[in-house]
């Protein structure tokens, strides 16, 4: 028999819902395992274990009066330590930002708490996000549990951590440069970059009114260990909310395709290197996607290495203006990693520039907009290479560009907003770690990003609840 930390979310809504188990079951079983695992890994810096046991008792109130239940009722989710909660700091993983207390949750905090979840603990992340391994200045390292030698991936590596290791059963996390894939990929679950304004993004800290390289290329988004629950987080997540006026309500499922729907599989991305034990993950996963149904095609969508160029000049230009105040913010290892990325990618000389990026951003849209009509879905590594060793991104300019050219897979989805969902494809037998995927989809057909994920899931199963090795 599982233990309730074993089981997946809807597992857990399904016995709760059918009164096989109480929700202060599942929560004390979380506690559990929290108390038992968390000091060996560090993915979770805040324990809300009163709130969440009061949440459970009245959810069980619920469940005996015969009310109507959300689809995720009882479920212990965790929240990334950047996305509001009221009464609790959003300390961005950094100390001038430990007190930075918050009057309201953040949108897709109500909407997980309006669909039954209940939130068990805040994660970590690095300084302000803005480096590809967990290690925050306020919290310290989040281990991979995988193997601690190798990066568990960042800036959402506290919840994939937590949720490999059966912390929690959801997490929830953002993404601007792969955060939500990234760590996936690391960590061996699954995730979703949902599509530009299918979640709403909105916060306090540190600002309210976001800089426009946010506003474009950022998501919120839901983590999980089965491609189900990524599905039915991301369902109770959607929708137009008032404080993002530019999202917006769509269906998540689109029209039929007439005949098998046609995959272009890029097992080795052009900018860079790729680890041959990677792009074999990926013509396996292809082959589990033709034997699936899908027609599949070893083809490159047009201009991906300039859309992984105006993804970093659009950020790193966006954001030159806010380094001198977001440097003195963060730890020494995140700076040097933030500063050393800096100098590849220089700023923008003049107004002229800006307009002519966003006439780039414009053309390689369009033309990914024609491929996609005959390839609706991308195969693609997440990363190009395997989890690297804690500091080696930070330790010299060399590793920090070698960190951008492996995670160049993720990038071209942040520039152009469209869905991006990561699922595990293998794992690799000398280190251990898993090697996950990237199925990258037309705008609003995260639909098909699932299902495709899932065709792979079934052949790649690794989403078990793990103990940490190490």
């Amino acid at each position: 028999m599982q233990a309730l930390w074993q089981h997946s979310a809807l597992d857990l809504a399904a016995l709760i819902a059918r009164r096989d188990v109480s929700c202060v079951e599942v929560i004390e079983a979380h506690l559990a395992r929290i108390e038992a695992v968390n000091p060996r890994v560090n993915a979770i810096v805040r324990l809300l274990a009163n709130d969440a046991r009061a949440a459970a008792v009245a959810a069980d109130r619920q469940v005996a009066a015969g009310a109507v239940l959300g689809p995720l009722h009882g479920v212990p989710i965790t929240v990334k330590e950047n996305i509001d909660m009221a009464g609790l700091p959003t300390t961005w993983g950094v100390k001038a930002l430990a007190e930075a207390v918050v009057p309201e949750d953040a949108p897709m905090v109500q909407r997980m708490r309006a669909a039954g979840a209940i939130p068990i603990a805040r994660t970590n992340l690095p300084d302000l996000a803005l480096r590809v391994h967990t290690d925050s200045s306020l919290h310290g390292a989040t281990l991979n549990p995988w193997n601690p030698g190798r990066t568990a991936g960042g800036s959402s590596g506290g919840d994939a951590v937590a949720l490999a290791t059966g912390m929690a059963a959801i997490g929830l996390g953002n993404d601007i440069g792969g955060s939500l894939r990234n760590p996936a990929n690391a960590c061996g679950i699954a995730s979703i970059r949902p599509s530009a304004g299918r979640v709403p993004d909105a916060g306090f800290v540190p600002a309210e009114d976001r800089l426009f390289a946010v506003q474009l290329m950022n998501v919120q988004g839901p983590m999980a260990r089965r491609v189900a629950d990524v599905r039915a987080a991301l369902q109770a997540l959607m929708g137009a909310h008032p404080r993002d006026p530019w999202s917006i309500s769509a269906p998540l499922v689109g029209a039929a395709e007439p005949g098998p729907l046609r995959v272009a599989v890029l097992p080795e991305p052009p900018g860079g290197r790729t680890d041959p034990r990677v792009a074999a993950a990926v013509r396996r996963a292809a082959t589990a996607l033709a034997d699936a149904g899908y027609e599949v095609t070893e083809v490159c969508p047009p201009r991906y290495e300039d859309a992984i160029t105006a993804w970093a000049q659009l950020l790193f230009g966006d954001f030159e203006a806010m380094t001198p105040q977001l440097l003195p913010m963060m730890g020494r290892d995140g700076a040097a990693f933030w500063e050393m990325l800096r100098a590849i990618m220089p700023p923008w000389a003049d107004t002229a520039a800006v307009s002519e990026l966003f006439m780039r951003r414009d053309g390689i849209a369009r033309d990914w907009s024609r491929f996609m009509a005959t390839y609706p879905l991308l195969l693609s590594p997440t990363w190009s290479q395997l989890p690297f060793e804690p500091g080696f991104d930070c330790a010299s300019p060399a590793g920090a560009a070698d960190t951008a050219e492996m995670i160049r897979p993720v990038l071209p989805a942040n520039l152009m907003g469209l869905p991006s969902a990561c699922v595990p494809a293998d794992r690799d037998e000398v280190t251990g770690l898993p090697i996950g995927v990237l199925l990258t989809g037309r705008r609003f057909r995260e639909d098909q990003c699932l299902d495709a994920a899932e065709a792979i899931e079934r052949r790649f199963a690794l989403a078990t609840p793990i103990d940490p090795v190490g």
